[in-house]
């Protein structure tokens, strides 16, 4: 049986042309979930490989949480760095951030065994921050970092062909504190330890 990790790992070898080709056949061979669908069983699969389009809503006061939740920052000081391989490293204010043009996505979030969320995420696309700092020739891949040391690496090109972006509000509210506030990480298909909280730091590499 086909994983996706199978799928990307044996992509190396095929042609740019059959990879677009099998990459389409791959989206569309996802499992559709029906509306109402069990968000018990939810919480047991891979969001890499579900459809959630026709998924309700959560209501925020029913959403799970992981990792740290008590993270105070302080948007007087608070800076979103971006650095590493460009050309202009940016280090943006929360009031700086907010002026970007927004980006609202639903997106599930599953913590495997543990629960699921499908929320309404609303934040900036990380296109426009990479366009603006001038991504130097050769960069590959960016690791995007939070609270306690937590980060996790998206490779560039994945940026254009998913839902990736750092949401500061949720289902039309501003980020909860436990949720992350002021950005965390929305990223389709990916587990929700991917998922950084509290981001603070953008680099390149």
């Amino acid at each position: 049986m086909w994983t996706r990790r199978k799928f990307i790992i044996s992509s190396i070898l095929i042609p740019p042309f059959l990879l677009k080709f099998l990459s389409t056949l791959w989206a569309q061979s996802k499992q559709i979930l029906p509306k109402g669908f069990s968000r018990e069983a939810l919480k047991n699969m891979n969001p890499a490989e579900i459809d959630s389009r026709n998924l309700e809503v959560d209501p925020l006061n029913q959403f799970g949480t992981m990792g740290p939740t008590d993270v105070v920052v302080d948007l007087e000081t608070y800076r979103l760095r971006l650095t590493g391989e460009v050309e202009k490293p940016l280090s943006l204010s929360y009031e700086q951030i907010l002026k970007y043009p927004p980006w609202t996505e639903v997106v599930l979030l599953i913590c495997p065994g543990f629960f699921s969320n499908n929320g309404r995420w609303t934040g900036m696309e990380l296109k426009p921050l990479f366009q603006e700092a001038r991504i130097k020739k050769g960069a590959t891949y960016c690791d995007i970092k939070g609270a306690h040391g937590k980060s996790v690496r998206i490779p560039l090109h994945d940026i254009d062909k998913k839902r990736i972006f750092l949401a500061y509000r949720v289902n039309g509210e501003t980020l909860p504190q436990k949720h992350g506030f002021p950005l965390r990480l929305v990223i389709e298909e990916a587990y929700g330890s991917d998922w950084v909280k509290y981001v603070d730091e953008i680099v390149i590499k």
